[in-house]
């Protein structure tokens, strides 16, 4: 039995862009970020608030998604490998 690849490999890839633009996104939002603390202005302190939240939200999705692209890369190609190494061993008149 034969399995067809080409879907699996579709979703793999369309999963890795997904991760790529989370990176890229989050490096938008960051360049918004302001490293010092402003404790008199309320306006600022709101708004490196939002910011936290937005890359926290933004971390832990791309840790997720990073780690869900590894396995499912590693999967599929550890069953490409293996439907290799049986048809390798099959001969091929039957």
């Amino acid at each position: 039995m034969r399995i067809n690849f080409i879907p699996f490999t579709v979703l793999w890839v369309l999963l890795t862009l997904v991760v790529l633009a989370l990176i890229a996104y989050r490096k938008m939002v960051s360049v918004k970020e302001d490293e010092t603390l402003h404790l008199g202005d309320a306006m600022a302190s709101t708004q490196q608030i939002s910011v936290a939240h937005k890359l926290e939200q933004i971390d832990k999705w791309g840790k997720l998604l990073t780690v869900i692209a590894l396995v499912f890369g590693l999967l599929l190609a550890g069953a490409y490998t293996y439907q290799t190494w049986l048809s390798a061993g099959t001969p091929t008149g039957l």
